[in-house]
């Protein structure tokens, strides 16, 4: 099958308007030209992918399937010329990273300035996304390198283990729980509790042990960064379970106690995950290796 990007993005934009004549003049085209060119994307794809109905049109269901391809396919349409356009510009790499919520808000800040500092003419695109997404996005070449942690389908993707995330409960040192040595996570759900944002790969985490235990989390207030989590708990919002790093980094600023958590969960290996290493460019495997040499001095020190 054969598609142009015109022909893509008119579908998008019939999709987007559930009309035809509005989607044709998106595209400055003619009613006529328009409805011929769809008429020849479901000839291509032997299915009718709209309703044709009195006051416009609606996705069949290989309509909804055909229009989620037509976005991925404009969308990479996009950053290929904005690739170019950099590398026109004096640019000699790229490297995309998928990555969780701990590694975009807490790890990988202290390693990337140290990267983009070896590397001036290479650019890192850093997006935050849920430990599924970011295996498929490797494996279908969206991502170059993914970095995930727990307990995650692989895909069969290689995986590159380079450190060990430990979660652990922070409260302020006033609260009840901050004379304990150790708590389980389904006791900490009667208590108030601040959280990441939405959607975060930690928070729906949480999420997901609070609904197997049949009680939802009593979230006061849900912010963007770790450092800001634990400045609420200081402050008495509530409690929060946060990586083991950033709770040490902040125990004695904000005035925090630091809980360890008894479910076996709260220990997550991390790893970077690529489709084939030895075919990434010399900068991306660069990456890899610092990522590695920044925790291999705490892995040593933790098993002496």
């Amino acid at each position: 099958m054969h598609f142009d990007l015109t022909d893509l993005r008119l579908f998008v934009y019939t999709a987007e308007e559930r009309n035809l004549t509005r989607a044709a003049a998106r595209q400055h085209l003619s009613l006529a030209a328009a409805s011929a060119r769809v008429k020849a994307l479901e000839e291509q794809a032997g299915l009718p992918l709209l309703y044709r109905e009195a006051r416009g049109v609606r996705l069949t269901p290989p309509g909804e399937a055909f229009l989620h391809h037509a976005r991925e396919v404009l969308h990479q349409a996009e950053q290929l010329r904005r690739d170019l356009h950099d590398y026109g510009g004096g640019l000699r790499g790229h490297v995309r990273v998928f990555a969780n919520t701990t590694a975009v808000t807490d790890f990988l800040p202290e390693v990337l300035p140290g990267f983009l500092a070896r590397n001036p003419r290479v650019n890192v695109d850093l997006q935050e996304k849920p430990n599924a997404e970011i295996a498929r996005g490797v494996l279908d070449g969206r991502a170059d390198l993914g970095i995930v942690a727990g307990a995650v389908d692989t895909l069969g993707l290689q995986s590159i283990h380079f450190s060990t995330d430990r979660l652990v409960l922070v409260t302020a040192r006033g609260h009840a729980f901050a004379r304990r040595k150790r708590i389980v996570f389904a006791d900490t759900l009667q208590e108030d509790m601040v959280g990441m944002h939405h959607g975060s790969t930690l928070q729906s985490f949480l999420e997901q042990q609070a609904d197997k235990l049949g009680k939802p989390m009593k979230l006061r207030i849900q912010l963007a960064s770790f450092d800001a989590m634990c400045r609420m708990v200081g402050a008495g919002v509530g409690i929060g379970i946060v990586p083991e790093s950033a709770a040490r980094r902040n125990l004695q600023p904000m005035k925090l106690a630091q809980v360890e958590l008894a479910d076996a969960w709260r220990v997550r290996e991390r790893y970077i995950l690529v489709r084939e290493r030895e075919a990434l460019p010399a900068y991306a495997q660069s990456l890899i290796e610092l990522l590695c040499e920044h925790f291999r001095p705490r892995a040593a020190a933790a098993r002496s």
